[in-house]
């Protein structure tokens, strides 16, 4: 998810069975753009999915591990008065400075010096590269991977290819599967 996806997600978005995998209903998005840029005074502003029609949604399925978190989640802290599982302590949108002052703490406690003075995972949204990454590494199709992303395969592959490189060795095994009829 987009940072601003996450901020506009709420539990009615959300299907969290006990077990197995859940799914999230993307419907919109928050993002933060400043209390000069809105018409309401506010910092963030009510927008669609970005490149889609204003009410378009984008379902989109998650592993066991997060349904489990999110259950929890909402479990342990509720949700906003509007439905919104993640929150400011007084209700409020969590302001990226908050978010990224958290991500910089964990980096530092999960990196080692030398790795945290990379550019490794040195904001949070790289952690929606390292998920597409892991789908495509993992061999799902990119039409699939492109879908629960949110991107167009242009997009994908402008972004995406130097994941690809090297995998030759995996594309012959796979070509020479159905040359063999072992599809």
């Amino acid at each position: 998810m987009r940072p601003s996806e996450i901020a506009a997600l709420r539990a009615a978005d959300c299907r969290l069975p006990e077990e197995g995998w859940g799914e999230l209903i993307l419907a919109g998005s928050r993002p933060e753009v400043g209390s000069g840029g809105t018409d309401d005074g506010e910092s963030y502003e009510q927008r669609g999915l970005k490149r889609r029609a204003r009410r378009a949604t984008r379902p989109v399925p998650i592993p066991p591990v997060l349904t489990a978190m999110l259950r929890e989640h909402i479990e342990a802290y509720g949700t906003a008065e509007d439905g919104r599982l993640f929150r400011a302590a007084k209700g409020g949108r969590v302001r990226s400075t908050e978010y990224c002052e958290l991500w910089d703490a964990a980096r530092e406690k999960a990196l080692s010096e030398a790795e945290a003075a990379t550019p490794l995972a040195d904001v949070p949204y790289s952690l929606r590269h390292a998920g597409v990454s892991l789908w495509i590494n993992s061999g799902v199709d990119p039409v699939e991977v492109a879908r629960r992303a949110g991107h167009s395969l242009t997009v994908l592959f402008r972004f995406y290819a130097k994941i690809l490189r090297g995998q030759q060795s995996l594309a012959n095994q796979l070509i020479e599967k159905g040359l063999s009829g072992d599809t």
